[in-house]
């Protein structure tokens, strides 16, 4: 087996076998690139089948110095899951990667905003260009929903189910779970919807994705990002943040104001409470606001 085809082979199953997402898929396979970039400059001729443990540890030491912990070990636990998928295919007996330790590192608490920041960020969208509506209705619609980027560009006109106040979005591995939305974030994409989506020449294949860009065709993950940079800049903001800081506020702001975790849970469609934890950082004066007002013998 030829590295290439190993690799291709690897896509089939996250997508087929494990039904992950694209970027997921897309990460993982980045993990293998990587390996198979060194042995090509090492002229290493090892293929997925033989390589040995001596040649992965060389690897890693090498990468090491170049890249932070984090990126470290998001490398090894990559490669570890390529090598289990050749052991799961009897390619393998042995996972070369099994006498590598990922580095130790912190889990990192997500940066949020404030209310008066998210507040900041859409009052300073310009409405007077008709992608400032769009970008109004994105911006409610990931901080009134808690949803990620790619769930975002993913929302059909089809998941909108404004009757009974939820929509429909599909999460990671394809799960689906419907969230509650408000009346305002509903109103922001109504006015979105009527008054500049409905002029677009909408392309072929694009016709029930709620969100476009000016051709007609699925915004990108990219677009997303670089609209949320901009108006962070825009209100002079020093936080570095992501579409991602959006969905950290919504977690957080709602178990502040008393909202239970698992209902929290749910709505980001986390399938472990601990994710949900650590995801909205509570802090010790929630806690202790929790004892004082519930607890029977304060």
């Amino acid at each position: 087996m030829k590295w290439r085809q190993g690799l291709t082979d690897y896509q089939h199953f996250l997508k087929i076998e494990r039904g992950l997402m694209e970027n997921s898929i897309t990460n993982y396979v980045l993990d293998v690139e990587k390996l198979i970039t060194f042995l090509n400059k090492k002229n290493i001729t090892e293929s997925p089948i033989s390589i040995s443990k001596e040649t992965t540890q060389q690897f890693i030491y090498e990468i090491s110095a170049s890249i932070n912990p984090r990126s470290q070990a998001r490398i090894i636990s990559g490669l570890k899951s390529f090598f289990n998928y050749l052991i799961f295919e009897d390619y393998r007996a042995d996972n070369p990667m099994d006498l590598i330790e990922a580095p130790k590192i912190g889990r990192k608490l997500p940066d949020t905003l404030s209310v008066e920041e998210i507040n900041d960020l859409i009052d300073a969208i310009d409405l007077s260009k008709p992608e400032g509506e769009r970008n109004r209705a994105m911006l409610e619609t990931l901080y009134g929903c808690g949803l990620r980027v790619s769930e975002l560009t993913n929302l059909r006109l089809s998941d909108l189910f404004f009757k009974e106040d939820f929509i429909r979005v599909t999460g990671k591995g394809d799960k689906q779970r419907f969230v509650p939305i408000s009346n305002i974030n509903k109103k922001y994409i109504n006015i979105y919807k009527d008054e500049i989506r409905n002029h677009l020449n909408i392309k072929k294949g694009f016709e029930d994705i709620l969100f476009l860009n000016r051709r007609g065709r699925q915004l990108t993950r990219a677009m997303i990002f670089t609209i949320i940079k901009q108006l962070a800049e825009t209100i002079g903001l020093k936080k570095t943040i992501s579409p991602h800081t959006l969905r950290h506020s919504f977690a957080t702001h709602l178990l502040e104001n008393g909202a239970d975790l698992r209902a929290i849970q749910q709505m980001l469609g986390h399938e472990s409470i601990t994710t949900t934890e650590v995801y909205v950082h509570i802090d010790r004066k929630h806690l202790s606001q929790v004892i004082e007002n519930y607890h029977p013998r304060k």
